[in-house]
């Protein structure tokens, strides 16, 4: 059994890895952050400084409390220092297999034998980042969503060869951090939030393709139709409340022959064009463009727009202290 998690490595110093850095730090872990250069170092701590600054404007951390928090951050581009008498390790590195594989190589090599380690991949098989492993019972998917000092999801997956009771140690070092951690009970691509993302966004594209509605209303239709309701419950409880008083049960019933007919319209193609790909992504530049420059009608506005969204939809659920 490992040691209480109370000292976590962050392996990477890009938006995902810099953001877990402040989620530890937040939360009073002595948190180490590791990046291959000083360039990368000093890249992270502008985020890590940015993303602290905007939470002390939007009063969700004290000015006075700000010192305090960045002093349980420290930085170095040694990896066997990083990994160093740490209980819990956060990999952020680039989505593929071969780096997270040779990485695992060298947190065996430089980590205490019962220190557990998270990916952050948004998607890759555990079972596989961890084949080559010696301890393999230790190694899971922490997938977070973006910004992870943010939004409480982080989707705990399992390898066939994981403990499944360090997993539910992660799972509590999670809800410790204040965050939703879910367990995946068997593994597949993609977790289970980019799956249903991918699904969403693949049918905007095709009815962007289509030339059914443009890029910027559909994206409108679904923030201010069901992700708005999205932002409150699932969808099958909202549709449970949509069926009165004979639940979800009566609205399957009432209106599962039209969904039926939706579904047998809707894309079911697993590669996309070029058409539809180029589409999306004209119609996303064009919709930013559009956006008035107090909701983000840049890259750098629209993400602290964005950010600044999650923070009052984050305080409604009681997910962040004021």
């Amino acid at each position: 059994m490992t040691r209480e998690l109370k000292r976590a490595a962050v392996i990477g110093g890009g938006v995902i890895g810099s953001s877990f850095t402040l989620l530890f730090a937040m939360e009073k872990m002595e948190v180490i952050n590791f990046n291959r250069s000083k360039e990368g170092e000093e890249r992270s701590k502008v985020l890590i400084e940015n993303y602290i600054e905007n939470l002390v404007e939007k009063e969700v951390i004290a000015r006075a409390d700000r010192k305090e928090i960045l002093s349980k951050i420290s930085f170095t581009n040694d990896l066997a220092t990083a990994l160093k008498n740490v209980d819990y390790v956060e990999e952020a590195l680039p989505e593929n297999y071969e780096v997270k594989k040779d990485f695992v190589k060298k947190f065996e090599e430089y980590a205490d034998e019962d220190t557990i380690l998270g990916s952050a991949t948004s998607g890759l098989l555990i079972t596989k980042i961890a084949e080559d492993a010696k301890h393999p019972e230790r190694i899971f998917g922490a997938h977070p969503y973006n910004p992870p000092h943010l939004i409480p999801l982080i989707e705990i997956s399992q390898g066939q060869k994981s403990d499944p009771v360090l997993a539910e140690k992660v799972k509590e070092m999670f809800i410790r951090l204040g965050k939703k951690p879910i367990i995946i009970k068997n593994e597949v691509p993609g977790f289970i939030a980019n799956r249903l993302q991918a699904l969403v966004m693949r049918e905007i594209m095709d009815l962007v393709d289509k030339d059914v509605v443009s890029m910027e209303d559909a994206e409108t239709a679904l923030t201010f139709g069901p992700g708005i309701r999205w932002a409150i419950m699932g969808p099958g409880q909202i549709f449970h409340l949509g069926g009165g008083a004979h639940g979800l049960e009566g609205l399957l019933h009432h209106i599962g022959p039209s969904m039926e007919s939706w579904l047998s319209d809707a894309a079911t193609w697993t590669t996309m064009s070029e058409s539809s790909k180029k589409k999306a992504v004209d119609g996303v530049k064009e919709a930013i463009k559009n956006r008035p420059k107090e909701k983000g009608n840049t890259d750098e506005n629209l993400a602290k727009y964005r950010d600044e969204m999650l923070i009052e939809i984050l305080k409604l659920h009681k997910k962040l202290e004021v």
